[in-house]
């Protein structure tokens, strides 16, 4: 069986290099899809929303939800309502992901994408 090659493509064929606007633009797109999920989750989500550090990053055109816990409770707590959180989060993407770090030294951070979702009773 042999193996064909296409011919490397021309500089003019190959997609634009990402520029400082680009990341700007990426980075203000990130901070408002944030806002807005803030604003789309319930009141006690946002409680515990605002009990950890959390924020939004797009990677390879994926929405992604990160959330640092700072201590074993709160991480519970936010982990119990992460079914919550993914029903806001299906607002603004279908193929969304969540990466959830507990505290240091304390377990290792783990993903799941939206479609992934457990039920609030498998969850722990």
């Amino acid at each position: 069986m042999s193996k064909h090659f296409l011919p490397p493509l021309s500089p003019d064929d190959l997609p634009p290099k990402p520029t400082l606007l680009d990341g700007l633009l990426l980075r203000q797109l990130e901070e408002a899809t944030g806002k807005h999920f803030f604003k789309a989750c319930d009141s006690i989500t946002r409680a515990l929303l605002s009990s950890c550090h959390w924020y939004f990053q797009i990677n390879a055109g994926t929405l992604i939800l990160v959330i640092i816990s700072y201590d074993i409770d709160s991480y519970w707590h936010i982990a119990k309502a992460i079914p919550q959180m993914v029903d806001s989060l299906k607002l603004f993407s279908n193929t969304a992901k969540i990466r959830f770090c507990p505290p240091s030294e304390k377990g290792i951070p783990w993903e799941m994408g939206i479609d992934e979702t457990p039920d609030e009773e498998d969850v722990f």
